[in-house]
């Protein structure tokens, strides 16, 4: 495994830009920038000021990578995987962010940046479950 500055200098600038987002958000509006709260308020939400607020943070989220695109040629993704099984997956990770009270930006971000116990013990499961899972899947499954 060789190392890159280039892409850790990236991935440093994307985690600064990802807290100061959420510092910001938190300072502004005193709103946690958790996307399964925001995604998940676009529905419950009945004042339009929050119901526009949300969104357009939601549209701020898709239109980062789409402009950085422009001015980036990105990455090749190959999806090995089946659709039914993403599906399944992405159903998954839905169900456990309203059982777990947020989602991984959410818990993983905002919430161990304010050392909020829930969130460092939600980050803590949801991280060792990843790896539980991978390695089974990897390693024991598939041979």
């Amino acid at each position: 495994m060789n190392f890159d500055l280039t892409n850790a200098l990236f991935g440093l600038a994307g985690g600064i830009l990802i807290g100061l987002s959420a510092a910001l958000l938190l300072l502004a509006n005193g709103r946690i920038a958790g996307i399964s709260g925001i995604a998940g308020s676009l529905i419950a939400l009945k004042l339009p000021a929050a119901w526009t607020e949300s969104l357009l943070f939601l549209a701020g989220l898709v239109a980062a990578p789409a402009l950085y695109a422009l001015v980036v040629a990105p990455p090749a993704i190959t999806i090995t995987t089946s659709l039914p099984l993403l599906i399944a997956g992405g159903v998954l990770v839905g169900i456990g962010s309203r059982l777990g009270s947020g989602c991984t930006s959410g818990h993983g971000v905002c919430g161990m940046s304010r050392l909020s116990k829930r969130s460092i013990l939600a980050t803590l499961t949801f991280m060792a479950v990843a790896i539980i899972v991978v390695t089974v899947s990897r390693h024991l499954i598939a041979g």
